[in-house]
């Protein structure tokens, strides 16, 4: 990357954080309809200026606490993490972009997703349309030392176990027709989320794995 390429990257860098500040001085908040707190990070990862991620990340945190967050963003966020050193950092934020989507984490590893899970989808952004917007690979030379340790952490039994409870929930969930079954599934992926559930529970518990006796 040219020195040129990397001031034109600050520079437009410089303009959306601009943008978001003369949006707040203007309406008194936030009003980012655009959806442009979103694009700051990947412009940081663009010019591999991953400090910069992080000093946007913060104020991101601090700004939008209850931003449930784009999936790719999330992603993004777990690069600039990982870049910093914030391995257990990194480590929710892995977690968390797999439950915002289930595909992403499996096409960069692997360059493909498989596309029908037969699971529930509550929005477009969980669905592997999202795909259509998802330009990393483990491929990426920057990105090498990330992917082994992507890949390691999804190999791990912890974290195993939780994506494969997810999984199980959401596919319940598909099929699912009584209101209180349902209801249950729900709150557990709300604890899932919420890292309030211990490995023994992710283990023991029957009804989340679809063996209760009706």
């Amino acid at each position: 990357m040219t020195e040129k390429q990397i001031t034109r990257g600050q520079k437009k860098i410089k303009q959306l954080r601009s943008t978001l500040a003369n949006e707040k001085r203007r309406f008194g908040f936030y009003d980012d309809g655009r959806g442009l707190r979103y694009v700051v990070i990947r412009e940081c990862l663009k010019i591999n200026d991953y400090k910069a991620g992080l000093n946007f990340l913060k104020w991101f945190n601090k700004n939008f606490p209850d931003d449930i967050g784009y999936p790719v963003f999330l992603f993004e966020c777990t690069i600039v993490l990982f870049m910093n050193g914030k391995i257990k950092e990194a480590e929710e934020m892995a977690l968390k972009t797999f439950y915002g989507n289930t595909y992403l984490i499996e096409q960069f590893l692997n360059g493909h997703a498989e596309d029908d899970m037969g699971k529930i989808e509550w929005s477009n952004w969980e669905s592997v349309e999202i795909l259509e917007d998802f330009k990393y690979s483990a491929n990426d030379k920057n990105l090498v030392d990330f992917s082994v340790w992507l890949k390691t952490l999804f190999g791990s039994e912890e974290f195993k176990k939780k994506t494969e409870t997810y999984l199980s929930i959401l596919k319940r969930l598909m099929t699912e027709n009584d209101s209180e079954m349902r209801d249950l599934l729900k709150g557990w992926l709300s604890q899932l989320k919420s890292n309030l559930v211990a490995d023994k529970e992710l283990e023991s518990d029957s009804l989340i794995l679809g063996q209760h006796e009706d």
